[in-house]
């Protein structure tokens, strides 16, 4: 028996895909070259964003056609946030699928393959049985970066967003198991983890009074100890972001000096109708305290333009606030209504015209920063972790640093999944270039 995925979304569909897939092996399933000729088709979607759910539904489109035209008795499932929030009414639209297989469900996945092992299609609920439990390894073999889901949902509930409503309320992961997690990943080879979570330093281990910042601590005397030279975390939310945290980081150079921080908007009108949690003077307060900590970090962050009811002032306190900021880079989008969320409800659109311009303009602003940042730093010296083989160039390697920027260098294969030190010589568009790199001692 074979199996084909296609993963969209987050960084969290990708742990949980990479977790179903090893539920796959354990049953001796293998890898098919592609969805047409596996027995199993699953398709992890995303639904943040609408243009992510219309993506969705093309791909489904496509599997349920190929099973409509070939008669191809492949079992065809759907997972992830959409599935979570549509459930049967995918059924409903594409007849050809299977299950659906929502964000809690994934515990109930060995039933469908067992399912499709015996040629037969259960008639399995999986929305009604479902209960959240998080998956024991989200190891993928022969990669040496591995995601570590640490928590679970969001219990926020900013107006603009659908996860609360897909992925439900927040649940913590038991530290031993995280920790075990932590010594499975490090005796494979892993040299990176992600600590993973839709709200991720909410993190509360109740039984145990372990809070984010001592959880951080934890990982990181962990990680060493198995081998693992960086730690990152996403996403962390301005809102529960504690002094603890900043100085847990600060003084341990596990954790890498680049952090992913959204903002979304630059106008506490704007936060406040988006139920954001914090002000603007907060979120400059905070990242004041983390550059006074780390002064070498790098911030990114995400910008959402065009929320109903944004004035130009309002708009003006965005591009005000990035000049105050300077980000390394943004993941910048306007305002689309998600239905089922708060937001889809408010008056005072925002006219497409006017969004889409705005838009360029923080764009714009962002490339500008981006720019400044990265050539203020060539000629400097970074370590990094060689990632891979250039699709460009077979005799140069692709690297990252812990400010999360991008190196090519020249090098070979086997250096993959090291660490280097190197001289940042030269940049093209937003990838740095160096000459010549020398793998670190015993790392």
């Amino acid at each position: 028996m074979n199996y084909f995925f296609e993963t969209y979304g987050c960084q969290m569909n990708s742990a949980e895909s990479a977790a179903l897939i090893l539920a796959c092996k354990e049953r001796g399933w293998t890898e098919a070259r592609d969805g047409e000729n596996a027995d199993l088709v699953l398709l992890n979607t995303c639904s943040v964003r609408l243009t992510a759910e219309k993506r969705a539904f093309g791909r489904i489109a496509h599997y349920a056609a190929v099973k409509k035209k070939l008669k191809n008795d492949f079992t065809l499932v759907i997972a992830g946030c959409m599935a979570q929030r549509l459930g049967e009414k995918l059924k409903e639209k594409f007849p050809q699928v299977d299950y659906v297989m929502g964000t809690s469900s994934r515990s109930l996945f060995p039933l469908i393959l067992q399912a499709a092992e015996n040629g037969v299609k259960t008639a399995l609920d999986l929305n009604e049985k479902a209960v959240f439990s998080f998956s024991n390894s989200h190891f993928e073999e022969g990669r040496f970066r591995s995601f570590i889901p640490i928590m679970h949902g969001c219990d926020n509930f900013c107006s603009y967003c659908i996860v609360p409503y897909v992925r439900g309320k927040e649940v913590s992961r038991d530290p031993q198991n995280i920790m075990k997690e932590i010594r499975l990943v490090g005796e494979r080879g892993v040299r990176e983890i992600t600590l993973l979570g839709q709200n991720v330093n909410s993190y509360c281990w109740e039984k145990e009074k372990i809070n984010f910042s001592r959880l951080l601590k934890i990982a990181a005397d962990e990680a060493l100890k198995s081998g693992i030279k960086w730690i990152r975390f996403l996403s962390a939310n301005p809102r529960n972001f504690s002094s603890d945290a900043v100085q847990v980081m600060a003084g341990n150079p596990v954790f890498c000096r680049h952090l992913h921080l959204p903002v979304q908007n630059g106008s506490d009108n704007v936060l406040n109708a988006m139920n954001r949690g914090y002000t603007r003077k907060r979120f400059l307060e905070l990242v004041w305290e983390i550059r006074s900590a780390m002064p070498e970090i790098t911030l990114s962050t995400d910008i959402l333009i065009g929320f109903p009811g944004e004035t130009e002032e309002d708009f003006k306190q965005t591009l005000d606030l990035m000049e105050e900021v300077k980000f390394l880079y943004s993941y910048m989008y306007h305002f689309n209504p998600r239905e089922g969320t708060k937001a889809f409800y408010l008056p005072d659109r925002i006219d497409d015209k006017v969004k889409k311009e705005r838009l360029s303009a923080v764009i714009a602003l962002q490339k500008k920063h981006t720019d400044q940042l990265l050539k203020s730093r060539i000629g400097s010296a970074a370590t990094v972790l060689i990632e891979g083989i250039s699709r460009k160039n077979a005799d140069e390697l692709i690297t990252r640093t812990e400010k999360d920027e991008m190196v090519v260098v020249p090098g070979c294969q086997s250096m993959i999944g090291s660490f280097a030190g190197l001289k940042l010589s030269s940049l093209k568009g937003n990838t740095f270039r160096a000459k010549e790199c020398v793998l670190c001692p015993g790392v």
